[in-house]
């Protein structure tokens, strides 16, 4: 019964996720010589172009790695491979914890190898051949060794732990496994500003004593204390521009890219940064968390209850041992099939997350004048040739932030709405 169940699921993910991307690549295409009224006076035809094309390379190539990612769960799952690479390595290394974490990570190893074929197209053929790409070919090599070493040195203490807790804590084990999994999380958020961002990236001081300034005064009127003020060298990978925060507590750190600094003026900068203090002063980071915590717990709950059940293993093509622990098999199974269900949440979180967005401009518009946000906005999506005519549905599943042509309009109507009160 739960093989029909994941099939059918697993189908209808599949079907829906290449109808949405086709939706957008008509779409977008359709709209692709015309640029919508609102943009006519400050995106020429050739960047909205541009980006449209830019778009549709991205969703095609985002097509042939789901179809590709789908291939090898249900060879995983259905097609027997967990059940045949399980029996190899517990055969070679045992049924004790080595064995158990050599087949978690051994599943993480095969994603992450059929996931590099498409982050090299990404990288060096699409932006490539728009001119974004900065990255040479020994700086992509240097990232992704940094970055499997640093998962091996986080990842398998943690994996290790929470196979622990599933067969010595009792069968409470997940509440200590969530709690476990939410204080790891909230600990690499306070260690990544200063121990994990550096091995990638330099951080330097902002140096440009006018808009450090500007920037200090904006902190102040919004009383919010962070560590520093840093540039980072985004510019030795990508032309693509960005500034976040990063952190907490104490620990916190506002970042711009330099190729930020270098596209937009202080007075749009100034904008941007008030946006994004916005998503604090309205305890988005906070919500988030708490949401967090609280889907932490359920799904570890979740996967409490399905690690007992006989038909969550031989549903997905495993035959469990009457013997030895199956908690390494239940984890695994757990997390490759678990995207495929939450997928069709998408647009709950997403709704959640641009409603966020709409939220921190209005607070960058009552800090700073709304056109100045509205110009950076505009540069910012040349600058990402972030396509202004996305489909709506699609849009609807996919984008965390609203489209620019909404976002604009709710920051003249804010505009609009402040002159009349004035």
């Amino acid at each position: 019964m739960f093989t029909a169940i994941f099939i059918f699921t697993l189908g209808a993910m599949l079907t829906l996720k290449l109808w949405l991307a086709m939706r957008q690549i008509r779409y977008v295409r359709q709209h692709r010589n015309v640029v919508p009224a609102q943009f006519q006076h400050t995106t020429p035809l050739p960047k909205h172009q541009r980006a449209a094309d830019y778009t549709i390379a991205c969703t095609f190539l985002a097509v042939a790695e789901v179809l590709t990612s789908a291939a090898i769960l249900v060879v995983l799952t259905l097609l027997g491979g967990l059940q045949a690479l399980n029996s190899a390595l517990t055969s070679w290394l045992g049924t004790g914890y080595v064995g158990q974490i050599s087949l978690i990570a051994a599943v993480l190893v095969i994603g992450s190898l059929a996931d590099l074929p498409f982050t090299y197209i990404r990288q060096f053929v699409i932006d490539e051949r728009f001119d974004f790409n900065r990255m040479t070919k020994t700086l992509f090599l240097l990232d992704l060794v940094k970055g499997s070493v640093l998962s091996a040195i986080l990842g398998l203490p943690l994996i290790f732990a929470v196979l622990w807790l599933m067969q010595q804590a009792g069968q409470g084990w997940w509440l200590w496994a969530a709690g476990l999994w939410m204080g790891f999380n909230l600990l690499a958020l306070v260690l990544y500003p200063t121990l994990i961002a550096p091995l990638f990236n330099r951080f330097e001081p902002l140096r440009d004593e006018t808009l450090r300034v500007r920037i200090e005064n904006l902190l102040k009127r919004c009383q919010f204390a962070a560590k520093g003020l840093f540039v980072m060298d985004g510019s030795r990978r990508s032309t693509h521009g960005n500034a976040y925060f990063v952190g907490l507590g104490a620990a916190k750190r506002i970042v711009f890219f330099d190729t930020l600094l270098a596209r937009l003026s202080n007075d749009e900068i100034e904008a941007v940064l008030a946006h994004e203090l916005g998503h604090y002063k309205r305890h988005h980071i906070t919500k988030g968390l708490i949401v967090m915590c609280g889907m932490s717990f359920a799904l570890f709950a979740l996967l409490g209850w399905l690690a007992q059940c006989t038909w969550f293993y031989t549903g997905l093509g495993v035959t469990p041992s009457l013997t030895e622990s199956q908690a390494h098999i239940a984890l695994t199974l757990f997390f490759l099939v678990l995207p495929i269900f939450l997928f069709f949440l998408s647009p709950v979180a997403k709704l959640l997350s641009r409603r966020n967005e709409f939220e921190a401009d209005a607070f960058s518009a009552s800090l700073t004048p709304a056109d100045d946000l509205v110009r950076a906005l505009v540069k910012l999506h040349e600058d990402n040739a972030t396509t202004l005519t996305p489909d709506p549905i699609y849009s609807t599943f996919y984008y965390s932030h609203p489209p620019a042509a909404q976002r604009i309009a709710h920051l003249l109507a804010l505009r609009h709405t402040a002159q009349i009160t004035q």
